[in-house]
């Protein structure tokens, strides 16, 4: 599963993948958010509380307990390579891109389903 827009509603899709243990993460797109800020804003949410997973920084992304998720800045969907991270379903979280135009730039990034 890939995440574009990490803001409350892409970190929820975070959690509850992690904690329902059925589906995994493997990319998330924010092209407003650098990647300190976006493990910040997962550890500490001030409205559901920390997030008791262990969370490791790597170059292009962070590994929660282990598992890599590849991390993009991009402002074009069709740019994300969600293929290349095996994300076959885009949870587009951003509000952008909530139309069918929207949702082919996932597509065309490599995903083969877009959830709204």
């Amino acid at each position: 599963v890939g995440i574009n827009g990490f803001g409350r509603i892409g970190r929820l899709v975070l959690r509850a993948s992690v904690e329902k243990g059925n589906a995994q993460v493997t990319a998330i797109n924010d092209p407003f958010m650098n990647l300190d800020y976006m493990i910040y804003q997962l550890k500490y949410d001030s409205v559901f509380g920390r997030f008791e997973r262990k969370i490791e920084k790597t170059e292009d992304g962070f590994l929660i307990d282990g598992k890599k998720v590849k991390v993009y800045n991009e402002l074009d969907p069709a740019k994300i390579k969600w293929g290349e991270a095996e994300a076959n379903f885009v949870a587009e979280c951003s509000g952008a891109f909530t139309k069918l135009e929207g949702c082919k730039k996932h597509i065309a990034g490599g995903a083969k389903k877009v959830i709204i």
